[in-house]
């Protein structure tokens, strides 16, 4: 009888925060809370509340679920590709991908709420912060790689994330306002930055 009970609050939680993902993506995370998915989502906002108990515990929630399906979308399809250039390829690939498509309604979950957080300090500050360097880490460790494989020039991997991660957000951005050719322009930017 719990395990039934545990396995359908778990259930509850992930239909709650993929919605809550959704709307993030749309409207930050600020324009989240318990009574706001209770309506969307035709629950009670008692249940809702049993299963987070806080606005906080909702955004890190909603948090985990984003970097858990930014994951599954955008790193685990490039790991196959051998380390260097090509992972790094398929990691940019992955994201124009992720940001057209978009996998989120509203496009990039992190471009759309570190802007909101990124000088308000605390546990939510934090978890989005984190993700995101562990994305530029990421960039700057293939690029790192491509460099001692002879297969870039040298030069500062870190920066060069720093780049290719501002080039990806602002596609982001272009993407929701429509621009044409917002990616063939972002793959042309990051590919002098890379190869420059």
């Amino acid at each position: 009888m719990t395990d039934g009970r545990l396995l359908r609050g778990a259930r509850s939680r992930q239909a709650i925060t993929r919605h809550a993902v959704d709307v993030a993506s749309l409207e930050g995370l600020n324009g989240l809370s318990l009574g706001r998915l209770a309506t969307d989502l035709g629950l009670s906002k008692s249940g809702i509340q049993t299963l987070f108990r806080t606005k906080e515990n909702l955004h890190l929630a909603t948090i985990d679920t984003a970097a858990r399906e930014f994951y599954e979308a955008v790193v685990a399809p490039a790991l196959p590709a051998p380390e260097g250039l090509a992972r790094l390829s398929a990691l940019i690939d992955r994201w124009i991908v992720y940001a057209e498509t978009p996998l989120f309604e509203g496009g990039c979950f992190w471009a759309a709420n570190l802007p909101d957080f990124d000088s308000r300090p605390g546990p939510v500050r934090d978890a989005l912060v984190n993700q995101h360097n562990s994305w530029r880490t990421l960039l700057s460790t293939e690029l790192t790689h491509a460099i001692k494989a002879g297969e870039l020039a040298a030069k500062d991997p870190e920066m060069t994330a720093f780049h290719i991660d501002a080039v990806l957000m602002a596609t982001n951005t272009a993407l929701r306002l429509n621009t044409p050719k917002a990616t063939a322009t972002a793959r042309r930017i990051i590919n002098s930055v890379v190869t420059s």
